[in-house]
């Protein structure tokens, strides 16, 4: 594994943490179903300092933390404050809810990466390259969006490198970006083709890298990447363990909600209206 970040998501007196996971919504066109969707599904959730978040009214969930695992976007690239102008729709329903109270993780995925200096630099929002480890209420928790779970997967993973190298980096920076955005929206399938497997079999690999992070002292894993959604609770040396996969955004809707200390797998219902 490569080193992660640590997160402390501990807050004295505050009591339980509040969070929400989600990932591959691999976003592209506003007028897609599924992006109308997730940015009602995002208008609905509400921070500690959002007006009337106590109300309860047509809120889904109150959070501390939101965690976006990963392919969010279909493809990125920015250019300071310039971004791709179907994104700016659902980026303005994240800072909404960063300026509610709700702070804003976000785990590069394969498809979408170079998230740090729109999302991190110029908005403060957490970005993390690779893996995360979360302290959430007392429970060590690894996250990040699962490319990385298949180590013999050596086609992807030089693809992967050579995506995210420097040199790749400083020739898209000399395109011009109605250029770039182009190629990007033609050529994601590429990444997804040199995913490797059905999402079952990823899933499955998915469940036995957890197992063995299990034994290394983790609680709880979770993963996007896979575009299946499961929850598996079980016993680890006596420890009480989660592994998650949360889905996806594309057809199931799905999302992990973190709450008075337990993990719940969920499915938004856009036709609930209160």
């Amino acid at each position: 594994m490569v080193p992660w970040k640590e997160i402390n998501l501990q807050r004295p007196g505050a009591g339980d943490q509040r969070c929400l996971f989600l990932a591959d919504a691999h976003l592209r066109d506003p007028h897609e179903t599924h992006y109308g969707v997730l940015k009602e599904f995002l208008a609905r959730l509400a921070g500690p300092d959002t007006p009337g978040s106590g109300d309860g009214t047509s809120r889904i969930a109150v959070l501390d933390h939101l965690f976006i695992l990963g392919d969010f976007f279909d493809f990125w690239f920015s250019r300071r404050e310039k971004i791709y102008p179907g994104f700016k729709e659902i980026v303005s329903v994240l800072k909404d809810l960063q300026a509610g109270g709700v702070a804003v993780h976000i785990c590069e995925g394969n498809h979408d990466f170079f998230l740090s200096w729109y999302f991190s630099h110029l908005h403060g929002m957490s970005v993390y390259e690779d893996w995360a480890v979360l302290n959430l209420d007392g429970k060590k928790a690894l996250i990040g969006h699962g490319d990385l779970v298949d180590d013999e997967n050596h086609r992807y993973l030089r693809l992967r490198r050579l995506l995210r190298s420097r040199t790749f980096f400083v020739l898209q920076r000399l395109l011009p970006l109605s250029l770039l955005w182009t190629i990007a929206r033609g050529s994601s399938q590429v990444s997804q083709e040199y995913m490797g497997g059905a999402k079952e079999d990823i899933a499955a690999k998915m469940a036995g890298f957890a197992r063995d992070r299990f034994r290394e002292g983790f609680d709880a894993v979770i993963l996007g990447h896979c575009h299946h959604a499961e929850l598996q609770e079980g016993l680890e040396s006596g420890r009480k363990t989660v592994f998650a996969t949360v889905g996806d955004w594309i057809t199931g809707r799905d999302y992990l909600h973190y709450h008075d200390g337990g993990f719940y797998l969920c499915r938004y219902d856009d036709r609930i209206t209160g």
